[in-house]
């Protein structure tokens, strides 16, 4: 069989969101994950389905209708109030040769916190992880804006 070119590559994901709030309350509202991460973007259609625990070998995972479950990622650091990191790939990355951390910095500001989160994430994909990039980039942009908004109001939807 002849060689293939590699289709190693790698990404990277910021996300910034200013939130009214203590780092510590943004820090508690990241265990309630089930509360403002999308229904989109599960495997069971509810996000009430998801949870995170929010200590080392803490699973962010994910009740399946059927009895079944999934684990999105592993927590391997914790600093309350200051950051969280897991390591694993995020839907469809995780049928993918590769692997990721992303991690979620907080930290005071005198309007509230600053939110920061990053995911790097490599290894091999066909076509390449690439193609992710602007994908991943918008789902991850879309729950940092749903956290602000259930932080500061309650509710994780837009007006």
């Amino acid at each position: 069989m002849p060689l293939r070119p590699s289709a190693r590559l790698f990404l990277e994901v910021c996300e910034e969101v200013q939130i009214a709030a203590p780092p510590e309350r943004v820090y508690a509202a990241l265990g309630q994950i089930g509360q403002w991460w999308s229904s989109q973007h599960t495997y069971s259609g509810d996000a009430k389905n998801l949870s995170l625990e929010l200590k080392v070998g803490g699973c962010f995972c994910e009740r399946l209708p059927d009895g079944g479950a999934v684990g999105h990622m592993v927590v391997d650091m914790v600093e309350p109030d200051r950051l969280v990191r897991l390591a694993g790939a995020l839907g469809p990355l995780a049928r993918t040769g590769s692997s990721g951390h992303l991690v979620i910095e907080l930290s005071a500001t005198t309007a509230g916190s600053d939110a920061v989160l990053t995911y790097d994430f490599g290894g091999y994909a066909k076509g390449g992880v690439q193609q992710w990039a602007a994908p991943v980039d918008q789902v991850l942009g879309e729950q940092m804006a749903r956290l602000k908004r259930y932080v500061e109001t309650g509710r994780p939807d837009a007006e």
